[in-house]
């Protein structure tokens, strides 16, 4: 099995942390339903307060769903700090935690997901549905962090927005910016206000994925899921 998670002990405080250091399901997860239930054992093994360290391009964004899942239902409370990239999928990831910090170095990227499709118009039709779904549930954990509308969230996601620390802290997908003085934080009203427009339409736009900068970041070319897969298993999630 082909972990993409560690656990390392903090020899200052004592306390071991959890570390996701590159692609998310890279070569598990999903293609062996053993990984899912090892981490969550391995995750209960750690009861109490838990610090999540996250450097990731992203990569499944169900997987990055269930960890969020589980995560969100850990009985301690979680302390997510971004050291260096929480990208695509590792974005929704970064939402999981009741305080989650960023270096001051770090960013945040979020964008809509993209699969791969073949087939006939009804296909086509069935891929996009498909993937407005899992847009929706990704804005689900967005929206929940920040209290932004969800119309604006889809935008952000249209425009593949990357965030500086300074700009993730603004528009709320962190809380704080790890070393920084209380007085450098930005100030709580200075938050992006909340704007009444959840009724605006979803949109997806695939020539964003196709043009991703993320590309350029790294060498390993992120891929989409194939319909079938995607199709297979929001059904083993909805089970």
């Amino acid at each position: 099995m082909n972990k993409f998670w560690n656990w390392v002990k903090n020899e200052d405080s004592g306390e071991t942390e959890l570390y996701f250091d590159g692609p998310i399901s890279e070569e598990s997860w999903l293609n062996d339903e053993i990984t899912p239930a090892k981490f969550k054992e391995e995750l209960a093994h750690h009861a109490g307060d838990l610090t999540v360290w996250l450097n990731s391009p992203g990569g499944d964004v169900l997987a990055a769903s269930q960890i969020y899942t589980m995560l969100k239902n850990h009985k301690g409370r979680i302390t997510v700090k971004i050291d260096a990239l929480a990208a695509s999928a590792a974005s929704v990831v970064a939402m999981a935690g009741d305080k989650t910090l960023i270096s001051p170095t770090g960013m945040i990227m979020c964008h809509n997901p993209a699969t791969l499709a073949m087939g006939n118009k009804a296909d086509m039709e069935k891929a996009i549905e498909l993937l407005e779904e899992v847009k929706e549930s990704i804005i689900n954990a967005y929206e929940a962090k920040t209290g932004l509308s969800r119309s604006k969230i889809s935008k952000m996601m249209d425009d593949e927005t990357w965030m500086n620390a300074k700009k993730a802290l603004k528009l709320g997908f962190v809380d704080g910016i790890l070393f920084a003085k209380q007085d450098e934080s930005e100030p709580e009203e200075e938050k992006e206000p909340e704007k009444n427009s959840d009724s605006a339409e979803m949109l997806y736009t695939p020539s964003v994925t196709a043009a991703s900068f993320l590309q350029k970041l790294t060498a390993t070319q992120p891929t989409g899921i194939p319909i079938d897969q995607l199709e297979k298993r929001l059904s083993l999630l909805r089970n």
